[in-house]
């Protein structure tokens, strides 16, 4: 029997507020803890929350994003439940009203687009973190910070409309693209700042009634989330091969094997005992809250691959690379007004600007490297004025100390040979020194011409101009 898998995710974003849901604790991370607290949000008696009007705001931009309806009456519900961070004893959160509902994310997947569809958007408040580590583990104690607690969150559930780790890797990347273009939330997997959950079960192909769900946590990049899937999917479909019974339970990821194993049994839903927090009043969302808050929409990630495409005429693989981030999207914009080789300048954005900037882990906003410098440095190897493999060096320096490609060529003396008779002076002495090797071009070995290309370059320390010594070689040798 062959199965399916049915996949929905729950993501928390954290909010890139200055202050945090219902007080006016910053939000920064990395304080030393328990600094970003005051009475409110760790629940001190006699307290009142007061809602930032900022979250509001951010939570309608990304209802209008995703296609979702907005309610226009809100309510905010308190969660109960008990966990060491959790100072309150419940969470304030939305329940039966949240903000948002019925929405969808367009994804791409192998070239092939396809809804997500988003059950519901709400506002809620973070809870803490326990840290477990130093002296503190060998004597079995749990240390507390509330830096986190009451953070605005926006907790984003989709429907079950994903069947494989590529579509849930694909709405997981498209999701984080759209709330960083939106500039709502950072997207920071690793600092908790963007948050799966994942609920995943198995059932024969073409059958409607859904497998029993487990659900999966402590996944902390796209690609665990990949493998996290990829390993739960084939473990339920071996149990059921195997005559077993999928369990309902929480199973946690385990980076190192990727294996996913058992946290705990979920029998029944938690009763969590949701009620209208007594603290707040219904929020009222009116028509001209809505629009004001519209206006303020940039171009969302798929808007930008279409145009690009259009636009620019590029591949559709190039164009999600560049608008995977819209700094970066806005480099090669910036870089191909400078410069109108958009295809060129799409290659050396993904090549040699990629590759530093996933070296040392930064965005491109962060580096000294701006859209000229890659803009000159495509130009001069378009008008022949450098080789591509020295504008491979020269980018690296500038990209080092931000100096300009044409200052970094003429201090370095670094200008192309294009002198013919020069370059066929050499390509005659490079043959003549291995006649072994055309010998073996004569006898149909064409293959052989790179060799002869390399060692021109090698006598010319790189300069020559490559396709005028491609050119003057097979002259030569056809002669």
């Amino acid at each position: 029997m062959e199965y399916e898998a049915v996949i929905g995710l729950e993501v928390h974003a954290q909010l890139k507020t200055e202050s945090k849901i219902f007080c006016g604790c910053s939000t920064r991370f990395g304080e030393s803890p328990n600094r970003n607290t005051c009475p409110v949000c760790t629940g001190m008696p006699g307290v009142l929350p007061v809602l930032n009007r900022r979250v509001v705001d951010f939570a309608i931009k990304a209802a209008l994003a995703t296609n979702c309806t907005i309610q226009r009456r809100n309510v905010f519900a308190r969660k109960n439940y008990y966990y060491p961070d959790l100072p309150k004893g419940y969470q304030i959160s939305q329940y039966e009203l949240p903000i948002a509902t019925g929405g969808y994310v367009e994804i791409v997947v192998g070239g092939e687009r396809k809804r997500i569809g988003i059950t519901r958007i709400h506002m809620e408040e973070d809870a803490g973190k326990l840290v477990h580590e130093g002296e503190f583990e060998k004597a079995h104690h749990s240390l507390v910070d509330f830096n986190r607690a009451a953070v605005p969150l926006l907790e984003i559930v989709s429907e079950p409309d994903i069947r494989s780790p590529e579509e849930g890797g694909a709405y997981l990347r498209m999701l984080r693209d759209i709330l960083v273009y939106l500039d709502i939330c950072d997207g920071n997997m690793e600092e908790g700042s963007f948050r799966c959950d994942a609920n995943v079960s198995v059932r024969p192909k073409g059958a409607k009634e859904f497998g029993t769900k487990t659900e999966l946590k402590n996944m902390n990049s796209f690609r665990n989330v990949e493998r996290a899937l990829e390993y739960e999917i084939q473990r339920q479909i071996q149990v059921l091969r195997e005559g077993g019974t999928v369990v309902q339970e929480t199973r946690l990821f385990d980076a190192n094997t990727g294996r996913t194993v058992s946290m705990r049994t979920k029998e029944e839903a938690h009763d969590y005992r949701y009620f209208p927090d007594p603290d707040l009043v219904p929020l009222e969302i009116d028509d001209e809250w809505v629009e004001r808050v519209r206006k303020t929409l940039p171009e969302l990630p798929l808007e930008k691959i279409d145009r690009f495409q259009k636009e620019y005429s590029l591949p559709l693989y190039d164009c999600q690379i560049l608008c995977s981030s819209k700094n970066l999207a806005d480099f090669f914009e910036e870089a191909v007004k400078l410069h109108p080789n958009p295809k060129g300048i799409s290659n050396w954005i993904m090549a040699e600007v990629l590759r530093e900037l996933n070296r040392e882990k930064v965005d491109i906003s962060e580096t000294k490297l701006k859209p000229a410098h890659v803009a000159s440095i495509v130009k001069l190897i378009d008008e022949g004025t450098i080789s591509g493999k020295i504008g491979k060096s020269v980018f690296e320096e500038v990209y080092r100390t931000g100096e300009s490609p044409e200052k970094i060529v003429e201090e370095r003396g670094l200008v192309q040979v294009s002198d013919e008779a020069a370059l066929e002076e050499i390509a005659r002495k490079v043959l003549e020194n291995h006649p072994k090797e055309v010998e073996s071009y004569k006898k149909g070995k064409t293959g052989v011409i790179g060799f002869f290309v390399g060692q021109v370059m090698k006598e010319t320390k790189g300069k020559a101009n490559p396709k005028l010594v491609n050119e003057i070689l097979r002259r030569l040798l056809s002669s």
